[in-house]
């Protein structure tokens, strides 16, 4: 057979039957993508697997030991059906085999082997049917290579119930023989300085150990080429940025900034002035500003966005921020107006673009931003409308970038040529994550959070242990109130009794809130208030997504006034809103968020002279991971602190989720929080290889790789990433 290279098409290596089976379990089609499957764990010939714990309807491959072969006929149907019994010496297992007498002959008592399939169960005996097998070998010529093979590993793959383990293990020995010589996608030197394996011999050790020693070093091999081809990728887009020709936008002395700057009524951060220089210093070069601007709840990013996009507006460029929800945009405009004052909000104009105005209010802020009048805007995904245009787009801000798509970014940077990117969030990004998912981002943190804030307290209430706690939650709410202040309480749902989620919130709930249905909607908890002897004169209101936008728009602005004392919502409120006099948030079935969300409503309080209380209300038990992230969130105000323990709690690939796109979804080793260090090893050797050879027409190897990693439809996402 000819030889074949990690580029060759599956079913062109091992033929269209077996490719077929590849493609529809794990989108496999390539002879790279399928070496790239790597074991889940190695079993040894003499080890035998504990059958008791088998979970039923999965696939599993195990070894065992033959007790028992009995052939007999079916009594309801024709044909015959063999019944062979396996043991780990303690459980037993039944393997079923229709009309397949002949397999008696060679799955004797005594034989030892890998069985593959899907764990079933059948008059309370657990059994697998029709399995896949491969048996050790025969006893003469088990004595004669029992010392060699006593420690020579068995690779068990991630399988399914139509793709067994020893198949894909057959597959790959298959494909490993008759593969070509692999250019490395590793640099010679860089790979003899770390004492790593050339690609050939990693793949052979990974696949086909003949000890467990040499497994370590193949994956810690194979690590390195996932880190280098993706920080590779990542410093080829950043390059491809910076060909870019971009509009530089200087400040001019005694100009729009210099003038709001010298109209504040308060002295910047150290870090608002730090990351406001270098946004400042982006918007003058030749090539367009991509950076992301990261900080805690209520840490003044909005502010810094704004002198951005004074600086742009200085050469009659307009500057476009797309928030997520109605209420977060809204909120964004009103103090974006109440910053500028009353001198240079009519030059500015700042003017509002969403997808639940009137036809005619939409028209003429349409007008106004076409003209180029308005040069702020402020929009949700109505900003995205082809019907949408700008006059001169030199500024696109991204609030709370998670909640958009690739493509929502890019259709909206798409509007201007070659526009400066600013992205912000108040979800802190542990520094893994920084550089594996925005690896092409400039990456600016504020960390020093304004002065007057008078800080939180967060307590746990546990009320599934302690029930009396419910009743005093709503007494603390209460009390509260009563001293002029005003309270938020969140709840997971609008209508607990119609399962009505709010799907506003683009972010599900964890998988902790283990199944259980929600007890508390806004629906409830607006009629449990409304029954409250305490609550009989205070003014209580209800938000959540599916109302119209005006009444959102009139029920926050009505909280903000401080005409409602009690604001009873869901997660619309979970980021930009910004209510000094709000002192309390209570958050029902806090479980069923993740930790992130939680940061994120425990800064809607506390934000002005009024030291802030957050109640986490939750059911779940003692030690459960649901309980876990939400203790996490009381012992610490620290988002940083906080985005670390998310990691550790969820998995890494939780974390990064929706968040990866192009070569991060290539990751199969890599381990985002472990290998910190080896991801910034190969982001230096990156860095160095494309300052040195841009093109990598001296690397074909990790050209290679990325093209093979990376496909067309991935570079595009990552390119607007």
């Amino acid at each position: 057979m000819p030889a074949v290279t990690l580029s060759t098409r599956l079913a062109d290596a091992v033929g269209a039957k077996t490719a077929g089976l590849f493609e529809r379990a794990f989108a496999i089609t390539s002879v790279g993508q399928l070496l790239a499957h790597y074991p889940r764990r190695y079993a040894r010939r003499g080890e035998l697997t504990p059958i008791a714990s088998l979970p039923l309807g999965e696939p599993v491959t195990i070894v065992a030991e033959v007790v028992s072969a009995e052939d007999r006929r079916m009594r309801n149907r024709n044909g015959s059906l063999l019944e062979v019994v396996i043991s780990d010496g303690d459980g037993q297992l039944t393997l079923t085999f229709f009309n397949q007498a002949w397999r008696k002959n060679e799955l004797t008592p005594g034989r030892r082997g890998l069985f593959s399939g899907k764990v079933g169960q059948y008059r309370h005996q657990t059994q697998l049917t029709n399995p896949d097998y491969q048996l050790f070998d025969d006893v003469a010529e088990a004595r004669m290579t029992a010392e060699a093979n006593a420690h020579k590993p068995i690779p068990i793959y991630p399988a399914t119930s139509t793709l067994a383990s020893t198949l894909i293990q057959k597959t790959i020995a298959q494909v490993l023989d008759t593969l070509a010589e692999i250019d490395d996608p590793l640099p010679e030197g860089f790979r003899r300085r770390y004492g790593l394996l050339d690609a050939r011999s990693a793949f052979e050790r990974i696949h086909r150990p003949e000890t467990e020693d040499q497994v370590g070093g193949a994956v810690a091999t194979l690590r390195m080429h996932e880190a280098l081809v993706l920080q590779t990728a990542l410093f080829q887009q950043r390059q491809s940025v910076r060909a870019m020709s971009a509009t530089q936008r200087p400040a001019a002395p005694g100009g729009l900034l210099e003038r709001f700057d010298a109209a504040l009524p308060f002295a910047l951060t150290p870090d608002q002035v730090e990351v406001g220089a270098r946004i400042a210093d982006d918007l003058v070069r030749d090539w367009p500003m991509n950076r992301l601007v990261q900080g805690e709840v209520g840490s003044g990013k909005t502010l810094v966005a704004l002198r951005a996009m004074l600086q742009v507006a200085e050469s009659g460029g307009q500057a476009a921020l797309i928030a997520p929800t109605e209420v977060l945009a809204a909120q964004h405009l009103r103090s974006i107006t109440r910053m500028l004052g009353p001198q240079l909000a009519p030059e500015l104009m700042p003017t509002l673009l969403t997808g639940q105005m009137t036809a005619a209010e939409r028209r003429k802020a349409s007008l106004r931003v076409a003209s180029g009048q308005a040069r702020i805007v402020v929009g949700t995904h109505a900003l995205l409308s082809a019907k949408t245009t700008f006059a001169d787009l030199g500024l696109v801000v991204v609030d709370e970038q998670h909640r958009f798509g690739v493509d929502q970014r890019e259709a909206l940077r798409a509007k201007g040529t070659a526009p400066h990117t600013l992205v912000l969030t108040a979800t802190p990004i542990p520094r893994t994550v920084a550089m594996t998912v925005f690896g092409d981002l400039d990456v600016s943190t504020i960390r020093t959070m304004p002065v007057g804030r008078a800080g939180i307290e967060t307590f746990v209430a546990p009320i599934a242990q302690k029930p009396s706690w419910f009743a005093r939650v709503w007494d603390r709410v209460a009390e509260e109130v009563e001293r002029g202040r005003q309270a938020f309480v969140v709840c997971a749902a609008i209508d607990a009794d119609a399962g009505d989620v709010d799907d506003t919130d683009d972010e599900p709930p964890p998988p902790a809130a283990e199944g259980a249905r929600t007890r508390w909607g806004v629906v409830q908890v607006a009629g449990l208030l409304a029954r409250h002897p305490r609550y009989a004169d205070l003014r209580v209101a209800v938000l959540h997504g599916k109302l119209p936008a005006d009444e959102k728009d009139a029920i926050m602005q009505a909280f903000s006034r401080g005409d409602v004392d009690v604001l009873v919502a869901t997660t619309v409120i979970e980021v930009g809103v910004d209510v000094p006099n709000a002192s309390t948030m209570v958050i029902l079935e806090a479980e069923r968020f993740g930790i992130s969300q939680l940061h994120q409503l425990r800064g809607r309080v506390g934000r002005g002279e009024h030291a802030g209380l957050c109640l986490l209300v939750t059911e779940a038990a003692p030690g459960t991971s649901s309980r876990s992230r939400v203790e996490a969130v009381a012992r610490t105000l620290d988002g940083f602190e906080l985005a670390e323990v998310d990691l550790e709690l969820r998995g890494e690939g939780d974390v990064l989720g929706a968040a990866q796109s192009g070569a991060r979804s290539s990751l199969r080793l890599l381990r985002v929080v472990m290998d910190a260090d080896l991801i910034a090893i190969a982001r230096a050797e990156a860095e160095a290889v494309i300052a040195d050879d841009p093109t990598l027409s001296q690397h074909p190897g990790l050209a290679g790789a990325i093209e093979r990693r990376v496909s067309a439809e991935e570079w595009a996402a990552l390119v607007k990433a």
